[in-house]
């Protein structure tokens, strides 16, 4: 992977007109604009921190971008993520974030993946593209963004928003004098249970932190000033602080093995235990929620207190009230080397 991306064509007279504010920026020009519309940017996640840098990147004219998302858009995602509105509800994230984008810019080439970013697909989907920037919500995601973007060569912009507090910083292990991933930042994936469902987050805080990377992508595009390689930026909404904090480069080593995180649909399921395949179920719902829908002789195991080392060997599926909380547990498991299905829609979907 080589940055700054190679300038494209020369720009069309609409298109100087349309980017004229940005090209005036002496460091980016019409060069700058060039390298841009020849870039080629995947966003993992169109929720509150993916959808700030799906619009602002659209807007700036990146010529082609990826969407990866495999939720549907919710009444309560509307307040933070800014790529859906009322008419996006029940919609794919995925297909709703890229028409927005080519609403924003009728000319860029937008491309929805409304598919779960999983163990086994996820070095195939960060393939090919420029830059990846990373705006899941959960630790098993990310390491699954950071280890297939290291394999890969390709830049990682990461970011979070939690609360009141948001962190960004750009990963990439290629880069000039020697780069750091995620790991430096949590050598492990960590076991955190907060997320913005719990603990709740700030809309607009979301929105910087978006906009923050997306400044970061165009840096890399067009080679203009310096990103946050070896840095890592913590900004608190409540004082108005920003802090950069230094990250110590670890001596380089290959990605860990790891298991394959896959789904099963409730029929597949069924099918395999008629077939009194050997095989564990396990039920990620906690001892407060309804089991009035449950599978006969399943291990419980309350997602609150989830240790992939604790699975039982052999064939594993992975099953919460909705399917949601199994996804996080299988990618939890797979980035310690341990392969679990999904159950897709979760105790929902079995009616049994």
């Amino acid at each position: 992977m080589t940055l700054p991306v190679e300038p494209g064509p020369p720009l069309t007279a609409a298109e100087q007109e349309r980017f004229a504010r940005q090209i005036r920026l002496s460091p980016i020009g019409e060069l700058g604009q060039r390298r841009l519309r020849n870039a080629a940017v995947l966003v993992l996640g169109a929720g509150g921190i993916g959808s700030p840098v799906i619009t602002a990147l659209a807007a700036a004219g990146v010529g082609r971008l990826g969407v990866v998302d495999a939720d549907v858009v919710e009444p309560s995602n509307l307040s933070r993520q800014t790529a859906h509105d009322d008419s996006s509800v029940g919609l794919s994230k995925a297909e709703s974030a890229v028409a927005t984008a080519r609403r924003l810019s009728p000319g860029i080439d937008a491309r929805a993946y409304p598919v779960a970013f999983t163990a086994a697909n996820a070095e195939a989907l960060v393939a090919g593209w420029d830059v990846v920037v990373d705006g899941f919500d959960t630790f098993g995601s990310r390491y699954l963004a950071s280890d297939a973007t290291t394999r890969a060569g390709v830049p990682h912009v990461w970011g979070s928003a939690l609360g009141f507090d948001g962190q960004l910083s750009t990963f990439w292990s290629h880069a000039p004098g020697g780069g750091v991933t995620l790991r430096a930042l949590h050598p492990e994936a960590e076991d955190a249970a907060d997320s913005c469902a719990t603990v709740g987050v700030l809309g607009s805080l979301c929105a910087t932190i978006g906009s923050a990377m997306a400044s970061e992508v165009v840096k890399l595009v067009t080679g203009v000033g310096t990103p946050l390689f070896g840095r890592i930026v913590v900004h608190d909404a409540l004082d108005g602080s920003w802090t950069e904090l230094p990250l110590e480069r670890r001596a380089p080593e290959p990605p860990r093995p790891r298991g394959v995180a896959g789904a099963v649909t409730a029929d597949e399921l069924r099918a395999r235990l008629a077939a009194h395949e050997p095989l564990t179920v396990v039920d990620l719902r906690e001892d407060s929620e309804d089991r009035s829908v449950s599978v006969p002789g399943a291990v419980r195991m309350p997602m609150s207190g989830f240790d992939p080392a604790l699975l039982p060997a052999g064939p594993l599926v992975l099953h919460c009230a909705s399917g949601v909380r199994s996804r996080i547990a299988a990618d939890r498991a797979a980035a310690v080397g341990i392969s679990a299905d999904s159950l897709v829609g979760g105790a929902a979907a079995l009616g049994v």
